[in-house]
């Protein structure tokens, strides 16, 4: 089962948190919820978010790592995918550098994330390397299933956002996670309650 984090796995979306230290959230509180809406590019939108951050000391990422609050009912369902001999990934539109306090409260087994770029102990207002858009994360959940020799129609993905539809499109089970209209629209089972331990039921 493959995650999206920020307001899937986490009830947070980190990068306001990141912002409000910034003085910039409701700035970039609007941009995201245009991007998840699907009205932006996601990398052009990511970018011009981050951008927002320069400057900022970089003792900020663990101080708003350890504010992340894990969404009801998470922790139930990784142990249950666990129970039963399958694998919970992570992956995020968000930063790597925030991922670490969630990982060790939920046990997720992998993940990947954009890494915030930080020189002298400052952020940049760069990401480095590709970033983690909707094309990256199916390929994520692609990759994944090759790694652990599962098939394709075995997976499930999880979101809340247009970055997601891509994932969703290729795993076997698409669950729009008290998500906008356009990903509930698209996904075979919408969950409209913020409890993830409901999705217990559609494991095999």
């Amino acid at each position: 089962m493959v995650f999206d984090v920020d307001s899937t796995l986490i009830n947070d979306e980190a990068i306001e948190l990141l912002a409000e230290r910034a003085g910039k959230r409701q700035e970039v509180a609007e941009v995201t919820e245009r991007a998840m809406r699907g009205e932006l590019d996601f990398e052009d939108s990511l970018r011009q978010r981050v951008l927002t951050l320069k400057g900022l000391d970089e003792a900020v990422l663990s101080e708003v790592s350890q504010q992340l609050s894990p969404t009801k009912g998470a922790k139930e369902l990784i142990e249950s995918i666990h129970k039963r001999g399958g694998k919970a990934a992570a992956v995020s539109g968000g930063f790597i550098q925030l991922l670490a306090p969630v990982k060790q409260q939920l046990n997720f087994d992998l993940e990947r994330a954009n890494t915030l770029e930080v020189v002298d102990g400052q952020l940049t207002g760069q990401v480095i390397g590709k970033v983690i858009d909707r094309a990256a994360k199916a390929e994520a959940l692609v990759e994944w299933a090759n790694q652990l020799g599962v098939s394709q129609q075995q997976t499930i993905a999880v979101g809340d956002g247009a970055n997601d539809l891509g994932m969703m499109e290729v795993a076997g089970l698409s669950v729009a996670f008290c998500a906008k209209p356009v990903v509930q629209q698209k996904a075979k089972i919408a969950l409209n309650e913020r409890d993830l331990s409901l999705l217990i039921q559609l494991l095999p």
